[in-house]
């Protein structure tokens, strides 16, 4: 992450901001500033708050020899723990501001010291990754308290009925953690949004064909915070829960001998792994992960929703005929890290069914009655024809330009397309799970992707799209 933007320069209302965030900091808790408070302003508009802004070292590895992988992953893992419970400590009060940053920068500088000696040990050895150890305070829109009626609501209903003080104790927690996000602003009406989705025209040689698999909307309630991708091996690695449907077993600790091995969800005996966030009501209920990694304990909290509708589909190229991928090919879509990282590999796609020309990336979408709200994660579609994963998990596989052209030395392939549609009541409030830091923020959506089709049902897919028909 380029760290260019820790040195901006302050607009004359963000150095009131940046002032009165100092001072609060310095004794702990979350900060929380009207920006009504500056001239000018509409006293209604959303306070901000303040979360934690670390270099993503991970995004900056560039090769990571085999031998020294294991290491590394769990050296980065770590990197995620130790800024999702620093914030945890900024968002309780318990710690300073200064001490906080202070005392993360020395975790960091450790832990990056570790993983930066087995990339040595193994003939790697990057430079500048010690200089990634800093972090700093970032301003976010913030939850305003008003706006969470559910969660006092139920807070106030549990002290009339005499609640245990456990109870009580539960939901001032979950009050406490619903300042993080999501807020107001990140909501927009879908019908106010111009039509903006543009999709090249198809050339000769096109590949016109499709390619679904249908693997329910799991209904065997596969969830787990793991991320087998990015922190193979690592309980919680992701922070946040993850809905599965495809491959039955898949968590951090699979490998591509135990994929290949198990049972799938998907009705052509497709194994491939497919997950992504599960969505949840803003709605103060304790779900079953209320008390759990990856739920309650990482800031995740309400009900969690089950799809209405999980479409798969694999389509061609625009401007070509499309290749195989390889069995056990990695792909990330979008980025989790998206509010502090910066947008260059945000990926989000927020919109609602009868509205789907009207794609939103960093806002989620207010549906209007009889609408349904709707995810829709578009998977990189050009391949370096060598690599099933890379070091940062993004560089083997790219997008096609706007016309549909893979780069130099690139090969289309299927590109994957997830459609997850949701049932939202009316007027509620709702979010995507995140790592505790990225406070629910709709731009930091992603989606994952493990291929396990067999070679012959990947080769029957590749002819479906390239002969134009379309397949299930």
């Amino acid at each position: 992450m380029s760290q260019k933007g820790h040195k901006r320069r302050l607009r004359p209302k963000h150095k009131l901001l940046a002032a009165m965030s100092a001072l609060v900091l310095g004794g702990g808790g979350v900060v929380i500033v009207a920006q009504g408070a500056f001239a000018g302003q509409d006293s209604r508009n959303a306070p901000v708050t303040a979360t934690i802004d670390c270099p993503d070292v991970g995004d900056k590895l560039e090769n990571v020899p085999d031998q020294a992988r294991g290491e590394v992953d769990a050296n980065l893992a770590k990197l995620d723990t130790q800024v999702a419970d620093a914030y945890q400590q900024l968002s309780s009060g318990r710690a300073q501001g200064k001490a906080l940053l202070g005392g993360l920068k020395q975790q960091r500088d450790k832990t990056i010291t570790s993983l930066s000696d087995a990339l040595g040990k193994a003939g790697q050895k990057p430079a500048g990754l010690q200089g990634l150890s800093a972090c700093v305070m970032k301003e976010a829109a913030a939850a305003d308290p008003a706006d969470e009626p559910a969660l006092a609501n139920g807070a106030d209903a549990a002290a009339k009925q005499g609640a245990p003080q456990q109870q009580q104790q539960q939901q001032q927690q979950q009050q406490q953690q619903a300042k993080g996000g999501p807020a107001r602003s990140d909501f927009v009406a879908i019908n106010t949004v111009k039509p903006n989705v543009r999709k090249p025209a198809a050339r000769g040689g096109a590949s016109t064909g499709s390619f679904a698999v249908q693997c329910g909307r799991n209904e065997n309630g596969h969830f787990n915070p793991d991320n087998v991708i990015v922190a193979p091996g690592v309980s919680n690695g992701a922070h946040h829960m993850h809905d599965y449907v495809g491959n039955k077993t898949t968590d951090a600790f699979s490998t591509n001998n135990s994929l290949a091995q198990s049972g799938t969800t998907c009705t052509n005996g497709d194994q491939s792994t497919y997950y992504w966030p599960v969505l949840r009501l803003r709605d103060g209920k304790a779900e079953k992960d209320a008390k759990a990694p990856g739920g309650g304990q990482d800031a995740n909290i309400g009900t969690i929703l089950k799809p209405k509708q999980v479409t798969i589909e694999f389509k061609g190229s625009p401007v070509s005929k499309v290749a195989a991928m390889p069995r056990f090919m990695r792909i990330i879509t979008g980025d989790a890290k998206a509010l502090t990282n910066g947008n260059a590999n945000a990926n989000a796609s927020w919109s609602c069914t009868g509205f789907e020309n009207r794609q939103l990336k960093d806002k989620y979408p207010v549906c209007p009655k009889g609408s349904d709200v709707v995810r829709t994660f578009n998977f990189q579609s050009c391949w370096d024809g060598k690599n099933i994963d890379s070091a940062n998990h993004r560089t083997h596989v790219a997008f096609a330009d706007n016309n549909g052209n893979c780069k130099k030395g690139f090969k289309a392939i299927p590109q994957l397309v997830q459609r997850i549609v949701y049932s939202v009541p009316p007027g509620s409030r709702f979010a995507v799970d995140s790592f505790p830091e990225q406070l629910h923020k709709p731009v930091t959506d992603h989606g994952d992707f493990i291929n396990v089709m067999s070679n012959g049902l990947m080769a029957g897919a590749v002819r479906c799209i390239n002969d134009g028909r379309a397949c299930r």
